[in-house]
């Protein structure tokens, strides 16, 4: 799982059993997603597919993604690849330490705490998870569309009291919004990654739904202390304080800044091996 930007394996055992290896935010508003402006106008972004592989390209392409993520000026259309390069670099940024520096040497004061959170979040589950000795059984979809999810988990929101991003972080992090289908290793399921024996007591309906999953999930977080103790509620959803970590602080990017989650919606599939990173393409079906 990457951060993010790393989702390196899918995590074992959500919803109540550990994995192998922060402040609760108040809910967030529920206005839909931000339109795409009549006339978008030009936002500086990067340009081609950017070579991360200095201190330098990660700052520069990193910022400049953000920038443009996160102002409405920006062409919808741009989004996905936006989101390509900005989960690239904080990948690359994680993996460095230098490069790290770099980045949030050169941020704009406004930016820097952003990209340190995120950058934190990277680290957090890289250090959560192990590299693979083997891809894993998994088929990689395109997920739903992002105001799709979105109005999903305002309904969740609005009927169990979990603020929306949280709901969209544990998505983001679990199956990267629903582009992994397959089990875990300790056999969760679903877009939400529940165990069968959690799910036959938290969940309603398909446990291979998204909608149903997401439900599920806000009703196990309802019943394990959230709102009003987040920490513990996604303590009990996985059993490690570097996954309470992750998730929270995706999830208050996004309780700032809703078009945060313009960008995760559109981070990709990463699976670890011994010898280095594969990007998991849509399409791909894995033996």
């Amino acid at each position: 799982m990457a951060a993010a930007f790393l989702l390196l394996t899918l995590l074992p055992g959500c919803s109540g059993e550990p994995a192998q290896a922060p402040t609760p935010t108040p809910p967030a508003s529920t206005s839909p997603l931000p339109s795409p402006p009549e006339s978008p106008s030009p936002s500086p972004i990067p340009s081609g597919t950017p070579a991360l592989d200095t201190a330098q390209a990660v700052a520069s392409e990193l910022i400049a993604a953000e920038l443009a993520i996160r102002s409405p000026d920006t062409d919808p259309l741009l989004l996905p690849r936006l989101g390509r390069i900005q989960q690239a670099a904080y990948r690359a940024a994680v993996a460095n330490p230098d490069f790290k520096q770099a980045v949030l040497a050169q941020a704009p004061a406004g930016l820097r705490d952003n990209l340190e959170a995120n950058i934190r979040a990277g680290e957090q589950l890289r250090r959560l998870t192990r590299p693979g000795t083997k891809l894993p059984d998994w088929t990689i979809v395109e997920p739903a569309p992002a105001a799709e999810l979105r109005q999903h988990y305002r309904d969740a929101e609005a009927e169990f009291g979990i603020p929306w991003a949280y709901l969209a972080s544990v998505h983001l992090i679990e199956t990267r919004l629903g582009r992994i289908r397959g089990n875990s290793s300790a056999g969760a399921q679903g877009p939400m990654q529940f165990l069968p024996s959690t799910w036959a007591a938290y969940g309603k309906g398909d446990i291979n739904n998204t909608r149903d999953a997401i439900f599920g999930a806000a009703r196990y977080l309802k019943a394990s202390g959230a709102p009003g103790n987040m920490n513990k509620a996604l303590f009990a959803y996985n059993h490690s304080q570097l996954y309470v970590d992750a998730v929270t602080i995706y999830a208050q990017q996004m309780l700032e800044d809703e078009r945060a989650y313009l960008g995760y919606y559109n981070w990709q599939v990463y699976y670890r091996l011994p010898d280095g990173d594969v990007l998991l393409e849509a399409g791909a079906v894995l033996p």
